[in-house]
């Protein structure tokens, strides 16, 4: 089962439920894939999904930064808890040694040697990466691999 099909079963329980933010944090994730996929015109891969589902925790994210500049406690409890719910989709997030070792290996396939080809290893890597870490800390551990070298 793919995680579209995982969402919908589990927005159907959240109706049987009638968990209200359940529901409508599913109902937002689905709508946003459904668009991602009119746009693209064909339905889109497994990591593609897990970018989306990524997107609306980083959108959540900075709703909680501006909520605490405006001093909602009420908005922060809301977008951690709508967090919560599709961190459930994500797969297990990469540790830091994980990662690196990850980023070697793509350095030593794609022949990289210096910064100027740190968008090959990019390119290559975020896919594998895809829903397990953040782009920045994915950025930084292959920055510092590359300006090794």
């Amino acid at each position: 089962m793919d995680t579209k099909q995982k969402l919908q079963q589990a927005l159907k329980e959240a109706m049987r439920q009638k968990d209200e933010l359940r529901k409508r944090t599913l109902r937002l994730a689905l709508a946003a894939i459904k668009l991602a996929e009119v746009e693209k015109g064909a339905p889109l891969d497994e990591g593609a999904l897990l970018g989306i589902i990524q997107k609306e925790i980083k959108t959540r994210q900075e709703m909680i930064e501006d909520a605490r500049r405006a001093g909602r406690e009420d908005l922060i409890t809301t977008a951690e808890a709508e967090m919560a719910v599709l961190r459930e989709f994500l797969p297990p997030p990469l540790n830091a040694k994980a990662l690196e070792k990850l980023a070697q290996e793509t350095i030593a396939a794609v022949g990289a040697k210096s910064m100027k080809e740190m968008g090959k290893v990019m390119a290559a890597l975020m896919p594998k990466v895809q829903g397990r870490a953040d782009g920045k800390q994915v950025s930084a551990i292959v920055r510092r691999l590359l300006q090794g070298k």
